[in-house]
């Protein structure tokens, strides 16, 4: 074996020498290259050399490019991802301080309403709204106005309901030139007031204590197991220095007859939906302002609010027959019976284009903001009866006539105010006996009022409630200044354009 691996590898090596030799020989027999040919040859290799160069220096460029577009990308990319974290980092601290000032501004005016209700004597409401307030554990601010309310309702003393007197006025004269001069400028002269006196008797009382409360608040309602009414005597507490008062407004239906006597002729609503007046003016311009008690007492409250208890307005005594509040919304102006008055006739002539149902309208939407605003209505009978010399008959169907087309714009009522200030009763009190009370009152009423221009006097029963009023007018201020001592100095009141002596009848 080790013979035949010899030979092997003997046989190998000449047959590699063989082959070694032929190429040698056949290089040998080669011609050889010219100078030219080898230059050719150097430059194509320097060429290809060249060529692959750059080919490595573009492939080298583009990684580079591709490279610093990769990075322009990722940091693009980076800074738009701060940018966008920042805005909304941005974002949220806006939202965060909107929040904040939101909560400030909430709290603030849960403060101010608060402060609004204390100052008109409802501390028990003011401290309940404070303490429902979710951040009222951590509102330093709140806290002390509770604790300064809750000090303060201790100071309160209970106000004694036979001592709160009621005070009236019909409509006021914003002219008196023009007021008090004509055919009725006598009449006038004695049953109305001025604004000027109307404001001055206001701030007067205000200077003296007096807090207007409404004739409701004197009393606490509750009904019996067959549904009817019954009252007793309310708790109202004041602080010691103050009166409480009842207000009532005689007659707010612009009569045809106040035409042309220096008188609002209207409540209309202005821009913001509050009760203000229309007034026509000597040169026949159309007027809107505070030219009416309404008005005027809500804009004397406004900067005034401790002159209102809980926010107590008056209440406004409505005849039927000439509409309500400046609107004619009778259905006689419709219907045109053969009996119509004549200034009925006049005006009719002078609206040709009048609609029942549009003046109706107005007028609910204005005695609905008036309510809105704490007012009141009663009625004054349709046809400003005589109360105590009418008779049964008549009485029911005046006041049909009053639920028919008063009533329905005003939200109903339960109070009464006699006209020419009688009574069912001189005196005394209202018995089962007595059919026009019976009747009243099956009709809805419990509150009854007259005029007695004593200083006070209040009847509560446990199926009624009346109280006698007071005229500030210019008869009383005139011919018994001492009966108004207590509320006002009559000689600082009195306007002087009034013409005297003011007549007595």
């Amino acid at each position: 074996m080790k013979e035949d691996e010899r030979r092997r590898n003997s046989s190998g090596r000449s047959t590699r020498t063989r082959t070694t030799a032929s190429s040698s020989a056949g290089r040998q027999n080669q011609a050889p290259l010219s100078d030219e040919e080898i230059e050719r040859r150097r430059r194509a290799r320097i060429a290809r050399r060249k060529r692959e160069a750059q080919r490595r220096r573009r492939r080298i460029l583009a990684g580079m490019a591709a490279c610093c577009i990769l990075v322009i990308l990722l940091a693009v990319a980076g800074v738009s991802a701060v940018v966008k974290s920042h805005n909304k980092k941005v974002k949220q601290a806006k939202q965060e301080d909107q929040k904040v000032e939101t909560i400030q501004a909430e709290a603030s005016d849960v403060l101010a309403e608060a402060d609004l209700m204390a100052q008109q004597y409802d501390y028990d409401g003011a401290i309940e709204l404070l303490k429902s307030q979710s951040d009222f554990s951590s509102n330093e601010e709140m806290q002390t106005a509770v604790s300064e309310y809750e000090k303060t309702k201790e100071t309160l003393v209970e106000v004694n309901l036979d001592e709160v007197t009621h005070v009236f006025y019909h409509s006021l004269v914003v002219d008196p030139k023009r007021g008090f001069a004509g055919t009725q400028g006598a009449q006038f002269n004695m049953w109305m007031t001025t604004v000027s006196e109307f404001n001055k008797i206001n701030q007067s009382m205000y200077d003296k204590g007096f807090v207007l409360i409404r004739l409701r608040d004197m009393v606490k309602e509750t009904k019996d197991e067959n549904g009817n009414v019954k009252f007793e005597k309310a708790k109202i507490m004041l602080p010691p220095d103050k009166k409480a008062f009842v207000l009532s407004l005689d007659d707010l239906s612009y009569y045809h007859s106040y035409d042309g006597y220096g008188i609002a002729s209207k409540m209309i609503l202005d821009e913001e939906g509050k009760p203000t007046c229309e007034y026509v003016d000597e040169n026949g311009e159309t007027l809107t302002g505070s030219y009416d008690c309404v008005p005027l007492l809500d804009d004397f409250i406004e900067e005034h609010p401790d002159f209102s208890y809980k926010g107590a307005r008056g209440i406004i005594a409505l005849t039927g027959y000439n509409g309500i509040l400046g609107y004619r919304t009778d259905q006689s102006y419709e219907d045109r019976p053969d009996d119509l008055d004549d200034d009925k006739v006049e005006w009719l002539n002078e609206h040709p284009d009048f609609n029942l149902e549009t003046e109706r309208k107005e007028a609910k939407k204005v005695a609905d903001a008036m309510r809105e605003d704490g007012w009141e209505f009663a009625s004054h009978t349709w046809g400003h009866q005589y109360i105590a010399d009418i008779s049964l008959e008549k009485l029911q169907v005046d006041t049909q006539k009053w639920m028919d087309n008063v009533a329905p714009l005003v939200g109903g009522t339960d109070t009464i105010i006699f006209a020419h200030g009688q009574d069912l009763v001189n005196g005394g009190e209202y018995t089962a006996d007595n059919e026009k009370y019976n009747y009243l009152k099956s009709q809805g009423f419990n509150f009854f009022c007259n005029v007695d221009s004593t200083q006070y006097w209040t009847q509560i029963t446990e199926d009624y409630v009346r109280q006698g009023r007071r005229n500030l007018d210019g008869y009383r201020m005139y011919h018994n200044p001492e009966l108004v001592a207590d509320l006002f100095d009559a000689k600082e009141v009195f306007d002087k354009e009034r013409p005297t002596p003011v007549a007595s009848e």
